[in-house]
């Protein structure tokens, strides 16, 4: 079943696929929020753009989020300050904190009726244990300059033993938001070509090729918009992150529902945002995530949704059912900036940790700053060329085990890969059933996957 936001606000227009060589200043893979915005941006300051999709505009993650524009992501920011310093996590609340502002800017100037509205958001508990944990998160954020609220009560159909409170958040819906972005840079010139896969980008002296199986396109600067980045090297994006999978129902409670947007502070996660559906509100209930490629049951996703929206609202009628996938970092900061220190002008965003709304926004405007010779000061926060000691060694050895748990080397032997051409200290992206999964053999020819 599609999403809300697909199944009633498709696009506007039918954009072509490239059948010809072009030439164009910037050249976007991937027409999901993160490269529209791009494509916005560079517009309004007078480039020439070409936005390029293997599917349709928004088709992906973007058209199957819940849509919450925020700061608060989850109970982030003790974590940060803990790891990386007070200053860094203020700078990392705070680019996300104008990427709210940016994104009602863009909707007052091109007057996009995208169903925006100011919420507050909460990560929440009915856990009376992990109130302390929720009151250390309130008052490190205050610490470093954000006004977050300890509270007791919300809007929710159940108590809470409490919640973290951000207020002068948004939601929205996303389609009609894309929609907006697009008729903007199809006026200024630029290009969409959707049902266009690109299969390779090749620096040519100065420039770049990106080549499809319509035509080549010729430009000064290429971002990599794509949700999964596919060029492997010299990023090595896939040794870096992993997919984590989750799903939404949108209901009709057949009740008047509360203001706010709401998440639970640890798993397993359930998240409620309301949504306009033919004129009236509905609820979307979120959540469930696990690595992409575990075995899930429908009891265990959709299931466990629909059971728990009829405990609360015994009356209700699930209208959609969704799922999406989201590129998941090692140090849960997204990867925004320079593809690789070897390759000037090529431009990355990805690992947006299911909030990318919010981050795909910030690095919209750290990747056009870059562009445009301009300095951004919360690019370092988001460095994609870094190269830290792993501190999340727990993560990275679940992340391992679970991976060649779920999808064992014994299946890569049944793909068509011949894993003796893969060379040693090198890897690759296959698909098995579907799923990416990012392959990487060592000096001593052993295997790794992710």
């Amino acid at each position: 079943m599609n999403s809300l936001w697909l199944s009633e606000n498709l696009n506007k227009k039918n954009y072509e696929s490239l059948d010809k060589n072009i030439s164009t200043d910037v050249c976007i893979i991937g027409a999901g929020i993160f490269g529209l915005t791009c494509g916005y941006y560079l517009s309004k300051a007078g480039l020439k753009v070409t936005v390029v999709d293997k599917s349709d505009v928004a088709r992906k993650t973007t058209g199957h989020t819940t849509a919450k524009i925020t700061s608060q992501h989850g109970l982030f920011y003790t974590y940060l300050v803990d790891t990386y310093g007070e200053q860094f996590a203020k700078d990392y609340l705070f680019a996300n904190e104008e990427a709210i502002e940016n994104i009602k800017n863009i909707i007052d100037t091109e007057n996009i009726k995208c169903d925006f509205e100011r919420q507050s958001n909460f990560v929440y508990t009915t856990d009376k244990s992990e109130v302390n944990k929720i009151k250390k998160e309130v008052d490190c954020v205050n610490a470093i300059g954000f006004p977050a609220n300890f509270v007791t009560k919300t809007g929710l159909p159940f108590e809470i033993a409490g919640a973290v409170q951000f207020k002068n958040q948004a939601q929205f819906n996303p389609i009609k938001y894309i929609n907006g972005l697009c008729d903007y840079i199809i006026k200024n010139n630029g290009e969409i070509y959707t049902n266009t896969t690109v299969y390779d980008v090749k620096k040519e002296g100065n420039n770049f090729s990106t080549l499809t199986v319509g035509g080549t396109i010729q430009s000064k600067y290429v971002i990599l918009a794509s949700h999964y980045p596919f060029i492997n090297f010299p990023g090595m994006y896939f040794f870096k992150m992993y997919q984590s999978s989750s799903y939404v129902i949108g209901v009709d409670t057949k009740k008047t529902l509360f203001n706010g947007m709401y998440i639970t502070a640890s798993e397993p996660t359930y998240s409620f945002r309301t949504a306009y559906y033919n004129g009236k509100r509905i609820l979307l209930l979120g959540g469930l995530a696990h690595k992409t490629g575990t075995p899930v049951t429908y009891e265990q996703s959709y299931g466990a949704l629909e059971n728990y929206a009829k405990q609360l609202y015994p009356n209700c009628e699930i209208l959609f059912r969704w799922d999406t996938r989201d590129c998941i970092t090692l140090d849960k900061i997204p990867y925004i900036g320079p593809f690789s220190n070897t390759m000037d002008n090529f431009y990355v965003g990805t690992g947006f940790n299911k909030w990318g709304m919010t981050t795909s926004n910030v690095a919209a405007n750290i990747v056009c700053d870059m562009i445009l010779g301009k300095h951004n000061k919360y690019a370092y926060v988001f460095d994609s060329t870094r190269v830290n000691p792993i501190k999340n060694r727990t993560e990275v050895k679940n992340m391992l085990t679970e991976s060649v748990n779920s999808l064992a080397i014994k299946k890569f032997k049944d793909s068509n890969v011949d894993f003796d051409d893969i060379p040693n200290n090198s890897g690759g992206i296959i698909d098995i059933n579907n799923q990416k999964v990012g392959i990487y053999k060592d000096t001593s020819r052993k295997y790794f996957c992710c």
